[in-house]
């Protein structure tokens, strides 16, 4: 290279040193000095990475005073450059010496880059273009936060969080029966609100057995990072912000916490945009006296725009407690319990009618005459005359059903505050069978139970109970030098059950974590079965392994082993086998541990084996679940109630032999039993199940989202932005790849990649299978984070390339522009959903022609070759003349798009504002369930996006040269 003292040069591999200059040439090295941060570097002179500086006219530069001038000749004068130009202050004609120019020079837009000869690979363009593309396919896709969740596509969770995750601080009770997976829907509905900013800051407030739960849930499946808050927590934040709620963003935290008062203060005024509410059956109320706990609640839900309770027993603490939860949502709308035990008299027809659509059949007079009256303010004889007629296509009659329906639910009852699954009304659900298995109390036991009943004086008849149910526990505190495995009848069971079915996956679960490790280590030392452990002394990643371990198909653990805490939160569906190794003293419990099989997707009946003592505590309670309530065969929605009922009786009865208060209480267990079930059947809300479960309309949106995970254009863009970005992907079968970092990524570090990798999957059901492999989609972070990398750096913002085309003239020049039309606001605005940055493509020909509309980015991507770098140098610099005037006619096309662009987004903002704001306007009028804040809100909102929309900007964004060749 021709190198001369004084010259300025940049480094290719670090433009952030700034203008270098050539201080020494010494044989065949050569010495630049870039004085913006000090530092020197020596060069081979054939082979340096750098790159000659020269400004063209019409270039504006800045000296090293600070002043900046307009070029308008470039003189050359003993292998330095002096520029001539005119002052843009001053206008006077100025020169300046290229030594004297500012050392700070950045080449940060395109066109210097290319002029500066910074010229990056064929393929960096390309994939900078594709970051681009798929950036604005997930900011303008109306399933934006509900692809990326690894959950199931189950039609009723992804319909609830379909239409309550778009709202503008959604106010709703989930209350599906159990199993149906109300965490899920609050997952989604949470993880869409923070996707499209319409939250920010997130209160989660649960019971304080499941706050680990809800941890891993949430970062499981949804991957947003809580923080756990208790008081410790608080007190250590504290000495960095006067409220400690301001710390974290997404926070769960216990009821117990909030029920002091300074916490509860702090927590109210903490700007939550969501909280949600776990278990908010225990909010119990009445007009004279509201508990704690629900004006705890009462108080953060006034203060909170956004709120979310969840419940799967609605009525458990009585029908005026219902109405209190609904009152929480929407104190204006509920405001008195008579208007509204009368109000709800009234929404018999609308479900009878409301099912009568739904049936498919033609509809009888009566059913007619009630939908011309409750619909009354709307001409609706055209579609019921589509759904009589007996000559219509069966698709227009059943859309005419669909709109019927759905203008019944937007009118009447509690739809669009309350949504309520059955597994009456949602199908696919196991059977499950349950089976006994009665052994004898060994001496050991007997003996350990004698003398603990001498010393039984001092504890309550709870823990006298909890004690009887779990004999081991009792004997290790007797004797504490001899394996309780050793001898117990249950292990012995177990052991031959585990062998007879060596092909099944098997969950144990058992009361403590104690037990749970000595079962596996007498599974391992006794008969050699392979088992895993899973208890709350491990951490979240030792439990991911466990289950991953467990999961695994060839080589895995036959049988999982959980203490109470493997009951909560995961699902192991692939697993039909349940070994109760005891019993809960509590019919949720008993539940949650069946309900980590029984789940809707599990293809296989559910096998439920106990192993018990015979004569003792453990039968008792066996035979209360099982003839008193049924729980282990069906779902027990009124266990809890049940339990509050009958629990003085129950303990007295587990710790005796009285077989006739036995009978006693089951027979009064089992008429209340009945009683229950007939009040909860007979308060089924058949209008609100058709809403909650959203038909035919649910199913539509689980095919779009079964579509999109099939898409392979998405895979492949995804791996080939992780090879560019240097990341090393090694295929370990079963639909998995290991990502890991490596020395020569692009960027030193890449957010979200563990140092020791990390397993990934593009396969939803291998990732609901395995807790430890995590499920990519566009919306994962991993993905996100690598589409910023490439699209806030300069990565493929300059490209040379060379079309091989024989009908083209030799040397003609095309210049292909990517700009990004982009308008500032708030993510919370919405405005991504209309006009979010969007690339806009401009394709030149030599007189300034705009040739993208005619020629397909892919296909002419395809024709191109790559060029050596310090060719497309050359290449750019010949083309000087050409390319110049080519960038103010781009510009002037690429406005020209921005303004069209525009222009259809405020017409479809517009449209789709105005029609949901009269939809909502004409609703209020018949469905007082539609809240002033939301008319307001979305009027407001159409101003805000306009006055947004008019300040879009263009922003050059890549550029690449194609020349045409013949060789």
């Amino acid at each position: 290279m021709p190198f001369a003292l004084g010259q300025r040069w940049i480094s290719d591999t670090e433009s952030e040193l700034g203008l270098g200059t050539v201080v020494q040439i010494e044989g065949r090295m050569v010495t630049v000095m870039f004085p913006a941060t000090g530092e020197n570097r020596m060069f081979s002179r054939d082979e340096a990475p750098l790159t000659r500086v020269i400004f063209n006219p019409g270039d504006s530069i800045e000296s090293g005073e600070g002043w900046t001038m307009t070029v308008a000749e470039v003189e050359e004068s003993d292998k330095l450059v002096i520029y001539h130009g005119t002052h843009n202050e001053t206008q006077e004609t100025v020169s300046l010496r290229e030594t004297m120019l500012n050392h700070n020079i950045r080449f940060n837009k395109p066109q210097d880059r290319l002029f500066a000869g910074q010229i990056d690979r064929l393929e960096r363009f390309g994939i900078r273009y594709q970051c681009q593309k798929l950036r604005h396919q997930l900011a303008t896709s109306d399933l934006l936060g509900q692809q990326g969740p690894r959950v199931g596509l189950i039609a009723h969770q992804q319909w609830i969080a379909h239409e309550v995750g778009r709202r503008y601080a959604p106010r709703v009770l989930l209350a599906d029966e159990v199993g149906l997976g109300k965490t899920i829907e609050a997952g989604l509905i949470i993880h869409q609100q923070l996707l499209t900013g319409r939250a920010e800051r997130v209160l989660v407030i649960v019971p304080d057995t499941l706050r680990h739960q809800w941890l891993v849930e949430m970062l499981r499946r949804f991957n947003l990072r809580f923080s756990v808050f208790d008081e410790d927590r608080c007190v250590e934040a504290f000495a960095d912000n006067d409220n400690p709620f301001y710390t974290e963003q997404l926070v769960i935290c216990s009821l117990e916490l909030l029920r002091k008062k300074r916490r509860l203060e702090q927590a109210i005024d903490a700007d939550w945009d969501l909280m949600v509410v776990d278990e908010a059956h225990h909010l119990e109320w009445s007009e004279d006296k509201p508990s704690r706990a629900y004006q705890v609640v009462e108080a953060l839900s006034q203060a909170v725009p956004g709120v979310l309770l969840l419940t799967a027993t609605p009525d458990q603490l009585g029908h005026q407690s219902h109405f209190a939860r609904l009152r929480l949502l929407d104190p204006d709308r509920f405001y008195d319990y008579e208007a509204f035990l009368a109000e709800e008299e009234s929404y018999k027809d609308v479900a009878d009618a409301a099912e009568a659509l739904d049936s498919g059949n033609k509809l009888n007079d009566g059913v007619i005459n009630s939908l011309t009256e409750l619909l009354s303010e709307k001409d609706i004889m055209p579609s019921i005359n589509l759904i009589q007629a007996d000559d219509i296509d069966e698709e227009q009659q059943q859309s005419a059903r669909e709109e019927l329906l759905q203008e019944l639910l937007d009118r009447h009852g509690t739809g669009r505050v309350l949504y309520r699954n059955s597994r009456a009304s949602v199908k696919g659900f196991p059977e499950r069978h349950f089976h006994a298995h009665g052994q004898t109390m060994p001496d050991q036991y007997l003996t350990a139970a004698r003398v603990s009943a001498m010393m039984s004086d001092h504890k309550t008849p709870l823990q006298n109970a909890q004690q009887a149910l779990s004999p081991e526990k009792m004997f290790q505190a007797f004797d504490a030098n001899t394996q309780w495995w050793k001898f117990d009848p249950r292990v012995d069971w177990l052991i031959d059950f585990l062998k007879e079915h060596r092909s099944k996956k098997v969950l144990i679960i058992a009361s403590q974590a104690e037990t749970a490790l000595s079962l596996e280590e007498a599974l391992r030392t006794r008969e050699g079965i392979l088992a895993t452990v899973f208890h709350e002394g491990m951490s979240i990643i030792e439990r991911d392994k466990a289950g991953a371990f467990f999961a695994q198909e060839e080589g895995g653990a036959q049988a999982l082993i959980c203490s109470e805490i493997g009951s909560e939160g995961r699902n192991f569906q692939f697993a039909s086998h349940l070994v109760l190794f005891d019993l809960p003293l509590n019919p949720d419990l008993l539940e949650q541990r069946i309900g980590r099989l029984d789940r809707i997707g599990q293809k296989n009946d559910i096998e439920i084996h106990l192993p018990y003592l015979k004569d003792t505590a453990q039968e008792r309670i066996m035979r209360w679940y099982h003839e008193g309530l049924n729980a282990f065969e069906l779902t027990c929605p009124s266990g809890h109630v049940l339990f509050n009922e009958f629990s003085e009786q129950l303990l007295d009865v587990i710790q005796s032999d009285d077989e006739e208060a036995m009978t006693l209480l089951l027979n009064h267990t089992q008429t209340r039993y009945k009683e229950l079930k007939q009040a909860m059947e007979q308060g089924r809300d058949k209008l609100l199940e058709i809403n909650s479960h959203g038909g035919e309309r649910a199913n539509a949106l689980i095919y779009r989202l079964a579509e999109r995970d099939n898409d392979t254009g998405l895979i492949g863009s995804v791996i080939r932005l992780w090879d560019i970005l240097g990341v090393e992907q090694e295929d370990r079968g079963e639909n998995s790849i290991i990502l890991r970092p490596t020395e020569h990524m692009m960027f030193p570090t890449y957010p979200g990649l563990p140092e020791d990798g990390i397993t990934v999957t593009f396969d939803r059901d291998t990732a609901l299978s395995r807790d430890d492999i995590a499920f990519i989609s566009q919306e994962h972070p991993l993905v996100q984070t690598g589409l910023d990398l490439i699209t806030s750096s300069e990565t493929g913002t300059t490209s040379v390339a060379i079309l091989k085309n024989k009908a083209l003239p030799a040397g003609t020049v095309f210049l292909e522009l990517i700009y990004m039309a982009d308008a500032s606001a708030p993510k919370s605005s919405g405005l991504y959903r209309y006009l979010p940055p969007t690339p806009i493509r401009v394709l030149l020909d030599k007189n300034g022609n705009n040739m993208a509309d005619k020629v397909d980015y892919d296909s002419f991507d395809k024709q191109l070759s790559a060029v050596n770098r310090h060719i497309a140098s050359k290449l750019v610099n010949a083309s000087q003349p050409i390319l110049h005037p080519l960038f103010t006619q781009a510009q002037e096309h690429a406005e020209q798009a921005l303004a069209q662009l525009v222009d259809n987004s405020r017409h479809a903002m517009t449209e789709q504002l105005t029609g949901e704001l009269e939809r909502l306007e004409a609703l209020k009028a018949v469905n007082p369930n539609i809240r002033d804040e939301e008319l307001d809100f979305i009027r407001n909102q159409m101003a805000e996006l306009s006055a947004y929309m008019d300040d879009s900007q263009l922003q050059l964004d890549a550029i690449r040269m194609v020349l045409v060749s013949h060789a």
